[in-house]
């Protein structure tokens, strides 16, 4: 598992216009060839009538997995630069495809390509970027007593609170980077004074938006 990497945050589209023609960028995360493939084919049916589906991808912790797909526009004006923005901003683990409605003039190569690189760097933005960050769970069982001040300790700390869970006794799931456990666990036990019962729990991935 990679320690950190970058994909798009969500299922988003976005679209521009030039020179008449409609440009919608279509992105998702997809950790699968399959599930590329199967968005592209998702997308092309839902926009059988444009005259363009160019697509592209990026998928796998070294980029294992990747192609462009011009749908029929001159060769390496679609598929190619939409996959270089791709490449450009380090995502990993994601798909897109621009649709095109001819708007009846043409750009020339260049112009195309400027076009779908623009609509992929466009949408990204527009659809915006997380940065997932490999954390260790830590899990902090204590007394209700000692709520309110872990609460306070932990927001104004550098760690991330995961959930807090309320039963017989209270559960913290704070995300925390692995070389820091031990000194997560040392604050905890200080900060309740030998309280509180803590746990190493899963490795999982915690996202932040990009700005």
């Amino acid at each position: 598992m990679l320690p950190h990497y970058y994909t798009v945050k969500e299922y988003g589209e976005h679209e521009i216009v030039i020179q008449k023609s409609r440009f919608i960028c279509h992105a998702k995360r997809a950790t699968t060839e399959q599930e590329a493939q199967e968005f592209i084919q998702e997308i092309k049916k839902k926009h059988r009538d444009a005259t363009h589906n160019c697509s592209a991808y990026l998928i796998g912790e070294n980029d294992q997995f990747q192609k462009a797909n011009d749908d029929g526009e001159p060769s390496g004006t679609a598929g190619v630069p939409m996959l270089e923005v791709l490449k450009k901003k380090g995502l990993k683990d994601t798909v897109v495809v621009v649709t095109r409605y001819f708007g009846g003039i043409k750009l020339g190569g260049g112009g195309l390509v400027r076009a779908y690189g623009g609509s992929v760097s466009e949408g990204l933005q527009a659809i915006g970027i997380v940065k997932r960050t490999l954390m260790r769970v830590m899990h902090t069982k204590v007394d209700y007593t000692w709520l309110g001040k872990l609460e306070n300790e932990l927001r104004s700390s550098v760690y991330d609170v995961k959930e807090i869970h309320y039963a017989d006794a209270v559960e913290i799931e704070t995300y925390v980077e692995d070389a820091e456990t031990e000194a997560f666990t040392a604050w905890m036990t200080d900060l309740t004074n030998g309280q509180a019962t803590i746990e190493k729990g899963k490795q999982t991935y915690l996202e932040q938006d990009v700005k």
